[in-house]
């Protein structure tokens, strides 16, 4: 889902380009420290892919957002926020209760599964094996989404999951077992930050689909948020793009 991503950070829309161009792309980890404003890009990445008119956007998180963007227009369409459909599931047992059970959810397959604080899950069973479990269930379960939504019409995969800075060994080998379910990871690393707001620095890694991209995240007071293109990189008017999440995790 690193396209995807992509239009959300640099701007783009899907209803501009053609339907069937549309593809899932391989999953993606989307890795930051708290704070850093994983949930804000996951809930843009839900916007963004309810405007695509693929199908609906299963969003799982333990817990409600505490408050959905301010902005306007298109992307905060009623229909699009019609079209996401969040669950909370509890406690790992009850996420994976959830997922095994995805081929009895009535209506069509969703376009998108995106799961947030998935440390947390992890916590619970913290061991290589419930982790590598719980990969390759998320990624069963996309797959039979795709294969239920028919021809090009692919459920893509985002994990948000944080990070620290100073790690122990056994995060880093959980996060090493991770990439090799999720081939595509985006980084949101803290940046020198102005007056009254937070920055953050957002590298896209798309897994040998496209160059590796960067940002500048920045979130001011308000919960507004702003995203442009890394200074170091070629300027793209196309690529700056406001909204307001609301609220960081």
């Amino acid at each position: 889902m690193a396209e995807t991503l992509r239009r959300v950070l640099s701007g783009y829309s899907a209803v501009e380009t053609r339907e069937d161009t549309v593809e899932a792309g391989p999953p993606l980890l989307l890795l930051g420290a708290p704070g850093s404003g994983k949930t804000a890009l996951l809930f843009a990445a839900a916007l963004e892919a309810a405007g695509e008119g693929r199908g609906p956007v299963l969003f799982l998180t333990r817990r409600p957002l505490q408050s959905l963007p301010r902005s306007t227009g298109a992307a905060l369409d009623p229909l699009r926020l019609q079209k996401i459909r969040f669950q909370y599931p509890p406690s790992t047992r009850e996420l994976l209760r959830l997922l095994c059970s995805a081929h009895e959810a009535p209506g069509p397959a969703p376009s998108l599964l995106l799961l947030d604080g998935l440390e947390e899950y992890l916590a619970e069973d913290p061991g290589p094996q419930e982790a590598a479990y719980l990969a390759a269930l998320l990624l069963d379960t996309v797959a039979y989404f795709s294969h239920r939504g028919g021809p090009n019409r692919d459920c893509g995969l985002i994990v948000a999951l944080q990070t620290q800075e100073e790690g122990d060994s056994g995060e880093a080998l959980q996060l090493a077992l991770l990439q090799r379910y999720f081939p595509a990871q985006c980084w949101l690393r803290p940046d020198a930050p102005g007056p009254g707001e937070c920055r953050m620095r957002a590298c896209l890694e798309p897994s040998g689909l496209g160059p590796r991209t960067e940002w500048c995240v920045t979130f001011q007071l308000d919960g507004e948020m702003k995203i442009t293109r890394w200074p170091t990189q070629a300027y793209d008017p196309s690529s700056v793009k406001s909204s307001s999440p609301g609220g960081q995790p």
